[in-house]
């Protein structure tokens, strides 16, 4: 993918000429956003190497076209951040403003596009984004149903979009008209200081939506709740707020990046944000579990199973910034399934996935202290010991 400032574009490369094949079987396609539900980000493509990869030139380019269609005002506050879906014989992503568009992923030639719509001036506290949308099959539905499948996508606008993966039309029996409306319960100060801006998790007929919102307005803001609809109605089965609100004011500790999902077990990992506001805490005294944590929930509940916490007491913004990666490690004492969580700091915590505990020790050390007046900074923070820091931990 490219962006460019004149007009944001998906750029296709090819090898030796060749276009590199799209997907024919399941294991060489892309079906969730971060390859699979656990993230994993891996694909067994294997005919561009380090042999060719200076070889490759441009088979295609496509355009969405938001920066003619749209107001000045509205295109510059975009960001294209979308990673695309290799499924069903198509290339499939979401432009800034939430169009999903399909395009053939041999020609680049679009299949279909839906446009739900939005404002342009909504001012979106993280701008208009899409980072991607999910995908889900009814293994229920006959072969050849309308909607068995079918993409989710939340908006800017707070809603969750349900649409057939072929067509790209709305699923009708999907909330309403193929939409569901979120119900925030709580009066926002403008329209889009909420947003849904990350693609949805998906697992055992659920979908599974956080949020984005706005940093530093307040410190009551509005909670960081997680929400779990039915795949197939929209209806809503289960809401989790992560941040533990006893004898504190604060809000947020929302799920900003993308979620995994453990089918098998039955749990999406969520990785949380920092509570409100971002650098002072003096109406939060505490560690304020559960924000900046990994949170494990079951999925068809929402009853929350095990949470590790990365940052106590953060007043530095250090919001979980990337999708909880699922793996299968050789730890020294045989193998183990486990969730690998970088953080803003560059430290990597990589727990087990049953219990969250960690599979290498984590030591609580004594941190600097010393804050403003009415703030009490915690005593420590945990560090990782065996995995080293991803980048220096001290600058001068």
């Amino acid at each position: 993918m490219a962006l460019r400032r004149d007009a944001i574009a998906i750029v296709v490369i090819v090898a030796h000429g060749l276009l590199v094949q799209a997907a024919v079987a399941s294991a060489r396609a892309w079906p969730q956003w971060g390859g699979d539900a656990g993230g994993t980000r891996f694909s067994p493509l294997a005919q561009i190497t380090p042999a060719n990869v200076d070889k490759l030139v441009r088979a295609w380019d496509y355009h969405t076209g938001d920066s003619t269609v749209r107001p000045p005002a509205a295109a510059l506050r975009t960001k294209f951040e979308a990673t695309p879906l290799l499924i069903d014989d198509s290339l499939v992503f979401c432009s800034p403003f939430n169009e999903v568009i399909a395009l053939d992923p041999g020609t680049g030639v679009e299949k279909w596009r839906f446009d739900p719509k939005l404002a342009n001036d909504l001012r979106p506290a993280n701008r208009y984004a899409c980072r991607g949308v999910a995908h889900w099959v009814d293994a229920q539905a006959p072969a050849d149903a309308v909607c068995r499948s079918r993409l989710f996508m939340g908006t800017v606008d707070a809603r969750l979009i349900a649409l057939d993966a072929r067509t790209g039309r709305p699923c009708a029996g999907f909330g309403v008209g193929g939409e569901v409306r979120i119900d925030l319960g709580t009066d926002l100060l403008w329209p889009s200081e909420f947003q849904i801006t990350s693609a949805p998790a998906v697992g055992r007929n659920m979908v599974v939506v956080g949020s984005s919102i706005a940093d530093n307005q307040r410190v009551a803001a509005p909670p960081g709740t997680v929400r779990g609809f039915d795949a197939r109605t929209g209806a809503l089965r289960w809401s989790f707020d992560p941040l533990i609100h006893d004898g504190i004011t604060a809000g947020h500790a929302n799920v900003w990046a993308p979620m995994s999902v453990d089918d098998e077990r039955g749990l999406v990992f969520l990785p949380t944000s920092s509570p409100s506001p971002d650098f002072f805490g003096g109406a939060r005294p505490g560690d304020n579990r559960h924000s900046d944590s990994v949170v494990a929930l079951r999925i068809e509940t929402g009853a929350l199973v095990w949470s590790f916490q990365t940052t106590h007491h953060d007043v530095w913004d250090y919001d979980l910034p990337a999708q909880p990666t699922l793996a299968r490690l050789e730890t020294g004492q045989g193998a183990r399934d486990v969730v690998m969580q970088p953080t803003k700091q560059g430290f990597v915590f990589v727990l087990d996935r049953d219990t969250g505990a960690p599979i290498w020790p984590v030591e609580e050390r004594a941190v600097p202290q010393g804050a403003v007046d009415g703030e009490r900074l915690s005593p420590t923070q945990p560090f990782p010991t065996h995995l080293p820091p991803l980048l220096a931990q001290r600058f001068t």
